[in-house]
């Protein structure tokens, strides 16, 4: 087994413990696991050619999501952005340690952690690649269950801003996908009024 395969097999181990379970084509998994290889899946399709960095970090993306609770933080944008940077910097403090428990080089460790953080987002090649997988497995694998749950207008004000923060090549498979009558309508609105 080279490096890689044990570093996604470490990575793997550690999300298979996440305690929310996801079911897809009859089939249970472990929801940061499924949706860890699910943005691994979209990578390689978005980017080929990735790097062994890029295919470190989508598979170390949100590794132990659970652990850090959004509840455990105020309500509210502030809040919620304090909990994503905290989570940002969780995600790559372990992904590195089990980085470095497999035998990488400094090098990739550090940039592993800059994808992972997605720093320099929209000038970085590697980092638009992870944002435009990360939204696509959100309209691919969670998009229809919000519907359920959120308001019309604070649905499409979603759509709009995942649409923004994808390239062009984010928006063509996005285009491709397949949703729910009431997920098609949503995204035909957000994107005719904006």
């Amino acid at each position: 087994m080279d490096k890689l395969e044990k570093a996604f097999t470490l990575f793997d181990a550690y999300n298979k413990k996440s305690p929310e379970t996801v079911f897809w084509e009859n089939q249970e998994f472990p929801s940061e696991y499924f949706y860890a290889l699910k943005l691994y899946d979209w990578v390689k399709i978005l980017e080929p050619q990735a790097s062994e960095s890029l295919l470190l970090a989508s598979r170390a993306q949100h590794i132990g999501r659970w652990e850090i609770s959004r509840k455990s933080y105020p309500e509210g944008r502030v809040g919620y952005l304090k909990w994503r940077s905290d989570l940002g910097k969780f995600h790559a403090q372990t992904a590195s340690e089990l980085l470095k428990e497999v035998g990488y080089d400094d090098e990739t460790i550090k940039r592993v952690r800059e994808i992972i953080q997605k720093q320099r987002l929209k000038t970085d090649e590697d980092v638009q690649t992870i944002e435009n997988a990360l939204c696509l497995v959100f309209l691919q694998f969670q998009f229809d269950d919000l519907i359920e749950k959120v308001n019309e207008e604070k649905m499409i004000d979603i759509l709009r801003k995942t649409w923004g923060k994808m390239s062009e090549p984010g928006r063509k498979h996005a285009l491709d996908l397949k949703f729910s009558e009431a997920g098609t309508a949503l995204i035909t609105k957000a994107l005719r009024d904006n």
